[in-house]
């Protein structure tokens, strides 16, 4: 059963297909869509979020501050709440968006922000040894904002296997996530492109590749990482300060010391004195400072929340009818639940430093607005019409069919 959104329906009733609905209608209908328990939770996280970056503000002002120039102890939190405020709006307004809409304007952004990664080697700002960014009168990095576009983008690719089981798909979206990781490694930018390699991984998994190329894929995964610490000096370079005790691994072993100093329920608001010599407190450390100042507790409630944001996307998707809308909604959960996930395991202590920061609760800039953008889009995939029933399982039972489903014998033709 196809089911089509409220404001098409409203459109075709008697004495409504030559009038245009009122922005109040639209906003009515809109609000009924959308998932409100995800809204929820993502209001939630920006909340915990802010009361981060409160507590860690003091100690990246600290860092910048000079001997002729004192910066405010909450100047991080009062920047945030400036970027946070534009990412509510584009988070809002994307939400808005219908599926087909919302799947050319990300398709638009990926090859956009191709084509800026391309000129970022020639044209792009370098900061701590790493050239990631573009200035065009702002500065902002490309690859944040590739990362939605990237999701939705390959999402869309493979959805053309439900119509034609004999289109190359997996080459083609293979052949992409190659390119991107090439103009990544040249930044370079390791932690980027692992990431959008698994956004890639669950996405060619869902889409129907076979168990046996699966395995494959692992395999080559390995072997790319193999040639990374043998061929790039930033990779390797990481990987041997994590393992044997270098200048990030210093870093790495100040973060998991200071999120350990709070113990169950932290040492008190600005009462932290670890996390002064952090650096990138409220940045890529930012779990740290969670640890000491509101402890171990509040830690794993950030965890369940990510936690909790997954778990309703892919519940809210699992009796989806839309292929593409399922794989695209997965691959920017798998995005933002990734980069999470990524991030709490360098503060643990348990993987090389990579820069990476925490979503929605880590100050930022691009990185904060890109986040935004992601969870806008995901918004308008899951947007549902509360008046319409499903007659079907969805794709939750077409994936795991054993005669022609996507995870049967059908996959591997």
């Amino acid at each position: 059963m196809n089911i089509a959104p409220a404001t098409a329906i409203a459109t075709e009733l008697p004495g409504r297909g030559s009038q245009k609905m009122t922005l109040r209608a639209r906003l009515k209908i809109w609000w009924r869509e959308l998932d409100h328990v995800l809204l929820g939770l993502i209001v939630l996280l920006m909340a915990v979020g802010c009361a981060a970056i409160a507590a860690a503000s003091p100690a990246g002002a600290n860092r910048l501050s000079s001997d002729t120039v004192t910066l405010d102890p909450l100047f991080f939190l009062w920047a945030h709440l400036r970027w946070l405020a534009l990412g509510i709006t584009v988070m809002l307004g994307l939400s808005m968006l219908n599926r087909e809409t919302a799947r050319r304007f990300a398709i638009l952004l990926s090859l956009a922000m191709v084509g800026a990664l391309l000129l970022v080697p020639f044209i792009g700002s370098e900061v701590n040894g790493a050239r990631r960014w573009l200035d065009v009168g702002f500065t902002f990095q490309p690859s944040e904002f590739l990362k939605p576009g990237f999701a939705v983008t390959l999402a869309w690719i493979m959805s053309w296997r439900l119509k034609d089981p004999q289109m190359p798909v997996f080459g083609l979206v293979t052949g992409a996530l190659g390119f991107v990781i090439v103009l990544l490694m040249v930044q370079p930018n390791l932690g980027a492109a692992i990431l959008f390699s698994g956004v890639w991984f669950v996405l060619v998994v869902l889409g129907g590749v076979s168990f046996r190329n699966i395995a494959g894929l692992i395999v080559g995964g390995f072997l790319g990482l193999s040639l990374a610490y043998a061929f790039y000096d930033n990779a390797r370079h990481r990987i041997d300060s994590w393992l044997s005790g270098g200048t990030d691994f210093d870093q790495v072993d100040l973060a998991q010391r200071t999120l350990l100093a709070g113990g169950w329920d932290g040492v008190g608001f600005w009462v932290g004195t670890q996390k002064m010599r952090l650096p990138e407190a409220q940045t890529d450390y930012i779990f740290s400072v969670v640890g000491e100042e509101f402890g171990l507790l509040a830690c794993g409630g950030i965890v369940l929340l990510f936690l909790a944001i997954v778990w309703r996307v892919l519940s809210r998707v699992s009796s989806e009818e839309n292929f593409f809308a399922l794989l695209a909604a997965a691959g920017l959960t798998a995005q933002i639940g990734g980069q999470a996930f990524i991030n709490i395991l360098v503060n643990l202590s348990l993987f090389p430093s990579k820069g990476m920061t925490l979503p929605l609760v880590s100050y930022g800039g691009s990185s904060t607005i890109a986040v935004c953008l992601s969870l806008g889009l995901l918004l308008a995939l899951t947007r549902r019409n509360p008046f319409l029933t499903r007659e079907t399982a969805g794709l939750r039972k077409t994936l795991f069919e054993k005669d022609r489903g996507l995870f049967g014998k059908e996959r591997d033709r």
